[in-house]
């Protein structure tokens, strides 16, 4: 089954693809690597879920905003690719959890993208990751990702 099948499949509702707030580009390919720029938690109504995970949203609310951050990027893919399809696979994730000092669980809150990206891309949707805190994020969002893809060359 393809990636855009089983995201149709889950029957989550596909945010727009978020438009930079800055001098950046949201995707950047060289060769057969698609570099994805830095992506917050946007929902359906275009406000950001902001906090700080462990003092003012728990582990679950950071979870659902890193899978919020998840449908985001894959809108990004798909609006830069025109289909999911081209991804052969997640190759890197950098998770950024806006956490409370004493929050020690951030690879629990980044599992809400890498979960995503497994249920879309089936093994190949896992990648290499890194889950750290951070003291504060842009705008006090939740979580931040960025990530790298492998990508198909055919076009």
């Amino acid at each position: 089954m393809s990636a855009d099948a089983r995201l149709a499949d889950l029957g989550v509702e596909m945010p727009p693809a978020p438009k930079p707030g800055g001098n950046y580009r949201p995707v950047i390919v060289v060769g057969d690597m698609a570099y994805v720029s830095g992506h917050g938690p946007l929902k359906p109504d275009k406000t950001m879920v902001t906090g700080r995970v462990g003092a003012d949203l728990t582990e679950e609310q950071g979870y659902d905003a890193a899978r919020l951050v998840g449908l985001g990027v894959l809108a990004t893919l798909q609006n830069h690719f025109g289909t999911l399809d081209r991804i052969v696979r997640t190759v890197k994730v950098l998770g950024m959890v806006n956490a409370a000092p004493d929050f020690l669980n951030h690879p629990a809150v980044i599992n809400g993208f890498s979960d995503l990206l497994a249920e879309v891309f089936g093994e190949d949707g896992v990648g290499a990751r890194s889950a750290v805190g951070m003291g504060s994020l842009p705008g006090n969002i939740a979580v931040e990702v960025e990530a790298i893809f492998q990508i198909t060359t055919d076009e």
